[in-house]
């Protein structure tokens, strides 16, 4: 089973513009995000996916790999589905560019989903994290998913879901946008036409369960620290100084 990583990155951003090309502790923030991935050991290879020059030409040049995108793309996933077509690869994981401290054992743990699933049953794996907090619960930005008792993904939404219709304590699971895919899965995928619930949400993740695609879902205790805004690129450069990390 060959498995490798791909790290969409598009250099505009409407909240912090150019996030991926800033300066974290001397290292740009998709450079570093490559790095973290690279180091992970897991991946027979690991591309950055990108529409720029810009950070085509920073990923060459620091001796990585990457990937100009030929058609503009409205998702990653649909830049990923374009860039791995011809290449001979069985899963495919996509992780953010603007997470540097993506860790080993949670992507470990995707790719062991597709090892135990002999039957291939599974088309896609994602990961979610146990939310408690009520104002991060009540958050749209944060995406909630609910599963069956298998942890197949039954609905995902921006909104708190399930409803505590009693006063018996729901549990929330908050989606992690790391997904895995099987390769015929994501180019099915972007062959799809976009959906109402998707359009009304605005989360491909429930293109793939209109229609039919099964997503696994992993627990997970780890923390994703993604760089949205200025203040969260300064919180990132304290944790990469206070380590001294190169």
């Amino acid at each position: 089973m060959k498995v490798i990583a791909m790290i969409p990155a598009r250099y505009e951003a409407s909240r912090f513009p150019g996030k991926l090309m800033k300066d974290l502790a001397g290292k740009s923030v998709i450079l570093r995000t490559y790095q973290a991935v690279k180091n992970s050991k897991l991946f027979e290879e690991v591309y950055v996916v990108t529409d720029s020059d810009i950070i085509f030409n920073e990923i060459v040049s620091n001796n990585g790999k990457a990937i100009k995108s030929k058609k503009v793309h409205e998702s990653g996933s649909d830049r990923i589905a374009e860039a791995v077509e011809n290449l001979k690869v069985d899963i495919v994981i996509n992780v953010q560019g603007d997470e540097p401290f993506t860790q080993t054992e949670p992507l470990s743990n995707l790719i062991e989903v597709f090892k135990k699933d002999k039957n291939k049953e599974i088309d896609i794996a994602s990961l979610m994290l146990k939310m408690e907090d009520k104002e991060e619960i009540n958050n749209p930005n944060n995406v909630k998913v609910v599963t069956d008792e298998q942890n197949f993904a039954m609905y995902f939404s921006r909104s708190p879901i399930p409803y505590p219709r009693e006063k018996s304590k729901a549990i929330y699971y908050k989606h992690i946008g790391i997904y895995a895919f099987r390769k015929d899965a994501i180019l099915k995928f972007t062959k799809l036409p976009i959906n109402n619930l998707e359009a009304t949400e605005k989360l491909e993740n429930l293109r793939f369960l209109a229609n039919g695609l099964k997503v696994k879902m992993v627990k997970t205790e780890h923390v994703a620290i993604g760089i949205d805004t200025p203040e969260d690129l300064e919180k990132a450069n304290a944790i990469f100084n206070s380590n001294k990390i190169n």
